[in-house]
């Protein structure tokens, strides 16, 4: 984390000393509170946000809702985002229509009914915006 240009987090950091922690990394930390966040973790980030990444702009929720209609969904609610970003239900997702995407990088801590822990890396360049998993263990 500490090698990348900015760490974006998609909710559910449960503590404020997480946020800290990641924060003291160095890269800017751009996060969203989930719904186990303390009251000081929702207090200090937003629900949503969005951030321009080498061009791109990149929108960041927690709870993205149903799995039915999500893509679609989070394209009207997002209508200038190139991606969506989002947790919650911690399990690895990359769907695409045309250049929109949406991303939930699952989890490298809680991966409840993942099949194994992972985190996203988004890479940029030549006007392209590239999302994917990193498994873990």
């Amino acid at each position: 984390m500490r090698a990348a240009d900015l760490i974006v987090h998609a909710g559910d950091l449960s503590s404020i000393e997480v946020l800290d922690w990641m924060k003291a990394l160095g890269p800017p930390v751009h996060a969203v509170h989930g719904n186990v966040d303390t009251a000081e973790v929702r207090a200090r980030l937003p629900e949503t946000l969005a951030l321009e990444a080498d061009g791109h702009t990149l929108a960041v929720v927690h709870d993205a809702g149903p799995a039915k209609g999500r893509l679609a969904r989070m394209r009207r609610r997002f209508p200038d985002a190139d991606a969506v970003i989002f947790g919650h239900s911690h399990l690895p997702l990359h769907e695409t229509d045309g250049r929109f995407q949406i991303f939930n990088p699952g989890s490298p801590t809680e991966r409840r009914r993942a099949p194994r822990h992972s985190f996203g890396i988004a890479e940029t360049g030549a006007g392209r915006l590239e999302l994917r998993h990193v498994w873990l263990g």
